[in-house]
């Protein structure tokens, strides 16, 4: 390990203890130095304890302790001076990150107390040097906030917790409330002056979320004179940083980049600048554009789920259990035929449980040139149950439901997700297949999203890792469900006729929440087209270790305070 040069060091005050601070480029640390009784304040002695760390990169803001208190006087009453403030009034105070539960980051407040207005200047200004090496950190951002998400708190979530932590960082934000569906959307493919931030962050649910992507991915095509409406067109990748506050129902963006859906920790991954790049899905019919997917395209069972929860929007989130369980009562199959053309081995597999995470060596890696060449298909293929084709798979069946995941999907009901290996980053996605089979088979499955057991241990389910994938239904022309209720008889509300004519009817693909209104469709995905303000789902292990900045080294007596 590479050993850093001491760029500062004195000895200071920190809750009534003697203790040395010293600073590098890596790391601030402290430690105490006196046992004794602090002079004049009446406190008895403090045994010795190990030194405090904390990483520069994790440090937040550095302010005067004075001017921190004048910036909360107007929301909340200052303490009390104590005898140490009255002894030593010249002091700093370090805010950083402190991991607290699993993947949650909160903010952590440390004061140190100086001999003079010199020496706390002088910490600020060093400390603030070191931050303004941190290039990647926003200075300025655009900020949507969806106030109809979720449990409607997206303003209050917004106000009373990121707003704080974004003035401590001297981060500015333009503030939207958005008015409409899709008004974020539209104000950033026409209106924003997007040069003068450095990130775009929404404040709402993963429905917010594809607001912001679908407007400043289709702002970025536009300017760089790119047709989207073209299946096999190379995007550009944005420029702009996306940050999320989670404000939502499942938040499932979060869980998978964060962790978390807590908006502190969210906000201070956007503080400190963290990037992850993210794979982007597009989605045509024919040689139209639809919709662009990050999580999950899903046919069959989640699709009739979300269609149906669609006419029970006045039950709120609740609409989603009684979908689910009617959906799953109703039991419905649909025939088509999927092909898809495989990515190539050295990705890893759906089942080899190497999970995404922080560092993710999947992730780091970009496809070639030699492996986009394969995106054509050819013109007819055959219905045999797998034919090959210029590299590509087809497969003719009756399918309960068909899932295409780009991440994990995991939330707070599937902690793992729909598929746990998927990578964020990695030029790919998941394609799940769940054959015709019985209810209680597929319960079993399905439970399985809720528990460690392998989902895909089925016989009626198979998985593909896979580049691009088009899905054509056995009888594509939509109908109504008006219509074919007249023609055939078919209510899709009766969960007790499952033997329906499937020979007229098909599902509904769900794209990230929003029902398409075609079922043959055309996926493929786009390289790392985003980047989030994240850095992955960290694992206890990959906290970095540090030298100790105090080892053998004896400071001079000039540093001490008198």
């Amino acid at each position: 390990m590479e050993k850093q040069p001491r760029l500062f060091s004195s000895n200071l005050f920190q809750e009534y203890r003697h203790v040395e601070v010293v600073l590098n480029r890596c790391v601030l640390a402290w430690k105490e130095t006196d046992t004794t009784r602090t002079p004049n304040c009446g406190i008895s002695s403090i045994p010795e304890t190990d030194s405090h760390v904390v990483q520069v990169c994790d440090i937040v803001a550095i302010c005067n302790t004075r001017d921190d208190d004048q910036d909360n006087m107007d929301t909340r009453r200052g303490p009390k001076k104590s005898k140490l403030d009255q002894l030593y009034p010249h002091s700093f105070t370090v805010s950083s990150i402190r991991r607290t539960r699993r993947h949650q980051w909160c903010c952590n407040d440390v004061t140190f107390h100086c001999t003079s207005q010199g020496l706390c200047e002088q910490w600020i200004h060093i400390i603030n040097e070191q931050l303004s090496l941190f290039t990647n950190r926003p200075k300025r951002l655009l900020v949507y906030i969806n106030p109809y998400g979720g449990k409607q708190l997206g303003n209050r979530i917004y106000e009373q917790k990121v707003a704080p932590l974004f003035r401590r960082a001297c981060i500015s934000a333009d503030v939207i409330v958005t008015e409409r569906a899709n008004h974020a959307r539209d104000h950033l493919r026409t209106e924003a002056d997007l040069d003068k931030y450095d990130g775009v962050v929404c404040v709402g649910g993963d429905g917010m979320f594809s607001e912001i992507l679908h407007g400043l991915v289709t702002r970025t095509q536009i300017d760089n004179g790119v047709d989207q409406n073209q299946p096999d067109a190379e995007l550009v990748p944005c420029s702009l940083h996306i940050g999320i506050i989670p404000a939502g129902s499942t938040d499932c963006i979060c869980f998978a980049t964060v962790g978390s859906n807590d908006p502190v920790t969210s906000a201070l991954h956007i503080i400190v600048g963290d990037s992850h790049p993210m794979d982007v899905c597009s989605v045509h019919h024919g040689d139209v554009f639809l919709r662009y997917s990050v999580s999950l395209l899903g046919y069959g069972f989640y699709g009739d789920l979300l269609t149906d929860s669609e006419r029970k929007r006045w039950l709120g989130p609740a609409r989603y259990d009684l979908s689910g369980v009617k959906t799953f009562l109703d039991h419905n199959y649909y025939e088509g035929t999927i092909s898809f053309l495989p990515a190539e081995n050295n990705v890893g597999t759906p089942r080899d449980k190497l999970l995404c995470r922080s560092g993710c060596c999947v992730c780091q890696r970009k496809p070639s040139s030699k492996d986009n060449k394969q995106w054509k298909m050819s013109e007819e293929l055959e219905t045999s149950d797998k034919d090959i084709s210029n590299g590509w798979n087809a497969i003719n069946g009756k399918f309960i439901a068909i899932n295409a995941a780009n991440m994990s999907c995991a939330c707070p009901r599937s902690p793992k997700g729909l598929s746990p290996s998927a990578h964020l980053a990695d030029g790919t996605m998941d394609l799940i297949l769940v054959r015709k089979c019985s209810r209680l088979d597929f319960l079993r499955h399905l439970l399985r999203h809720t528990n460690k057991d392998d989902q895909f241990d089925h016989s009626f389910v198979e998985v593909h890792r896979v580049r691009k994938f088009n899905f054509q239904p056995q009888h594509h022309d939509l109908v109504s469900l008006e219509d074919l209720s007249e023609k055939t008889g078919f209510n899709p509300l009766c969960s007790l006729q499952t033997a329906c004519n499937y020979s007229t009817t098909h599902s509904s693909w769900t794209c990230d929440g929003e029902i398409l209104p075609h079922a043959a469709i055309q996926v493929s995905v786009q390289c790392q087209l985003i980047r989030l303000f994240a850095r992955g789902i960290e694992e206890e292990q990959q906290q970095r270790v540090f030298e100790d900045p105090f080892a053998a080294w004896t400071p001079e007596p000039s540093l001490y305070l008198s």
